[in-house]
């Protein structure tokens, strides 16, 4: 067989970058996700923004059955049981998918609120809690993870503002402000053992100003020369603003 025979050079497709923003309740997580997912498209990549509990049908099922409060009585064990459940899903049908075709994921919550929920202040043995992320993460781990850090009192409030009057605190929300207290340190905690993944964000300024710190993380960690001068045409005061452009 000549070279001119040979089968054509298939090049292994580039795995795309998985982030995870983690924190206590009202730390802005859902509004960085965007600015994020806004500012990493402007650069040109694919990129897609999802949440946990959720992001697929049956995911999403779940997350309502959990933030209703519905697994609480069944103890800590069987609430994380049900949060790996619907990750399994959310990784199998989107995550994975995504990140095997080259796409980032940006994901708001991940297996750290599980390990801070459940984990450390539901008491759960630490052998169960790594078993879960065994079975249920695999290979599959973040590249880069934001924890969102600020006060409790400031991050409830803020929680507050955002419901409807007609709408009631979620099950982690009605908590009391000392398990929030507790969720904050296990967070930083988990930042302080990981720093090679974990990146601690002030939270507690302008949005603005969380996203550029966010956006230093992620030019320092994942992003290549090229790139970080592609996204710099973006203004984060635009896009914290809700002016970026959208997909």
């Amino acid at each position: 067989m000549t070279a001119a025979d040979a089968p054509p050079l298939r090049l292994k497709r580039r795995r795309g970058r998985f982030i995870t923003l983690e924190g206590g309740e009202g730390a802005g997580k859902s509004t960085q996700v965007r600015i994020i997912a806004e500012r990493l498209r402007g650069a040109g990549l694919e990129t897609i923004a999802t949440r946990e509990p959720g992001g697929t049908p049956h995911a999403e099922a779940l997350r309502r059955v959990l933030l209703a409060g519905a697994g609480a009585p069944l103890g800590p064990a069987a609430e994380a049981l049900l949060f790996s459940a619907a990750r399994i899903d959310h990784l199998d049908k989107l995550i994975r998918p995504a990140l095997e075709r080259g796409a980032w994921v940006v994901c708001d919550r991940f297996s750290d609120s599980t390990r801070a929920y459940q984990g450390a202040l539901g008491n759960l043995d630490p052998r169960l809690v790594r078993a879960l992320e065994h079975v249920t993460l695999g290979e599959t781990r973040p590249d880069l993870t934001l924890i969102l850090d600020l006060p409790p009192e400031l991050g409830l409030a803020r929680a507050s503002a955002r419901r409807k009057a007609s709408e009631v605190a979620d099950r982690f929300e009605a908590e009391t402000l000392a398990f929030h207290r507790g969720l904050r340190a296990t967070f930083q905690d988990i930042a302080g053992a990981e720093p090679q993944r974990c990146v601690l964000i002030d939270a507690g300024c302008g949005k603005a100003e969380v996203a550029a710190s966010i956006w230093q993380a992620i030019e320092t960690r994942l992003l290549s020369a090229r790139l970080r001068a592609k996204a710099r045409g973006q203004s984060l005061a635009d896009l914290a603003a809700g002016q970026g452009t959208t997909t």
